[in-house]
């Protein structure tokens, strides 16, 4: 088996000010991560899984240095993540975080500029950086919006704009935070379509979602968070008809019945 590309270790982490909070509630349930530890291998399809506030975005950002554990560590290449600026330069060259909110990620004024930020930023000269570009929108299907304003795409363009910044760096780790949320049917078919090439071509991929008939079509594992912990890891049909744990996670099969008015 190949050695992990990122892993964390017994990985802890608390929001700043949530040490004055705990005096009021439960100090349990501001740990955003307690002890988390998971790896991610080269060519994976993991699907990180758990309901609103269990940790997964947290963990998310640690992946790609954006935050510091309290505790614990994050590796990236078996080697304890090198959180100077060379490292984090050097790091997210290799590993590409995608937010859920386009609009948290975009910002310049047409696509293909957006798109050329990241080369532009590893030092690379302006036709290199191009080449990049163009073959990033490609790869989305973006190929014929390069100038268009970025106000005028449509919100599954932005996703998958936002998708084409991170492939510019040409990753080998791609990270996505709830990459199929606003997107409707079609939008989900062609992300999913995007990803499975990409993961073809042997670059690993783990997304969160709180869908599970998502993981359990696309993944090729999965992990499942609650309260800041991993509840269980690894092939996504046993654990998924696991309804106790699922139950615990706050993960539903289906929507639950709605009551009527009385």
């Amino acid at each position: 088996m190949p050695p992990p590309i990122l892993e964390t270790r017994e990985l802890h982490f608390t929001w700043p000010g949530a040490a004055r909070a705990a005096a009021l509630c439960d100090a349990q349930r501001l740990r955003a991560l307690d002890g988390v530890s998971l790896a991610l291998r080269p060519g994976a399809r993991l699907a990180l899984l758990g309901a609103n506030g269990s940790g997964k975005t947290t963990l998310l950002l640690h992946l790609n240095g954006t935050l510091s554990p309290g505790s614990g560590l994050v590796l990236h290449d078996g080697a304890p993540l090198d959180r100077s600026r060379r490292g984090l330069l050097a790091l997210r060259q290799h590993v590409a975080l995608v937010f859920q909110d386009p609009d948290d990620q975009l910002f310049a004024g047409t696509l293909a500029q957006d798109v050329s930020y990241g080369p532009l930023n590893l030092g690379l000269d302006p036709a290199a950086a191009a080449r990049r570009v163009a073959e990033a929108l490609a790869a989305t299907g973006l190929e014929n919006l390069g100038e268009l304003p970025l106000h005028m795409l449509s919100h599954g363009q932005r996703k998958r704009a936002a998708l084409a910044g991170a492939l510019a760096l040409r990753p080998r780790a791609l990270l996505l935070d709830e990459p199929t949320a606003g997107l409707d049917p079609e939008g989900v078919s062609t992300l999913l379509a995007h990803l499975d090439r990409l993961n073809a071509q042997g670059m690993a991929i783990l997304f969160s979602t709180h869908h599970l008939a998502l993981a359990r079509a696309w993944a090729g594992e999965v992990a499942i968070m609650s309260a800041g912990r991993i509840l269980a890891a690894g092939a996504p049909a046993p654990l998924l008809s696991d309804a106790p744990l699922l139950q615990a996670a706050r993960l539903h099969l289906t929507l639950p019945p709605r009551r009527r008015p009385a």
